[in-house]
């Protein structure tokens, strides 16, 4: 079996969309090392699943509102997590909507879940797999 592996990778736009993050905050954030640099410059930057997860953890950070610099250090290795944040009103949280079906629908808050991206994607393929399963076992069932 020929498997190829394809890295993912997001536009400065996609990558704007998955975190709620302006084009220039994430430029920032790139500038003073919060964010590691993307492959390629200008339009043609590319971006990896870790550029997403460290963005979604400075999201949780500075919501937390730890500094900039203290958020540095723990990306960097520094210990000492920052404790969750409760959630209050007015918060934003960035969420994925899983639509699976008709009237199905699961929304995941990847980061309060302690997921990767990659750990998102298996979780997804397994929730659609298993769907799929239960609804061709009922369609089995029911048509003998």
């Amino acid at each position: 079996m020929n498997t190829v592996n394809h890295t993912q990778t997001f536009s400065l736009d996609e990558l704007c969309t998955l975190t709620d993050f302006t084009k220039r905050t994430v430029r920032y954030y790139v500038q003073i090392g919060l964010v590691n640099r993307p492959e390629g410059e200008t339009r043609a930057a590319k971006y990896s699943p870790q550029h997403l997860e460290q963005l979604l953890l400075v999201k949780k950070w500075t919501a937390a509102g730890v500094s900039l610099d203290r958020i540095r250090e723990l990306l960097q290795g520094g210990s000492a997590p920052v404790p969750e944040r409760g959630r209050v009103p007015g918060s934003i949280e960035v969420c994925s909507h899983l639509h699976v079906a008709e009237g199905v629908e699961l929304v995941i808050e990847p980061t309060r879940a302690g997921l990767t991206p990659e750990q998102l994607r298996h979780f997804v393929r397994a929730v659609m797999s298993a769907y799929e399963q239960i609804h061709q076992d009922s369609t089995t069932k029911a048509n003998p």
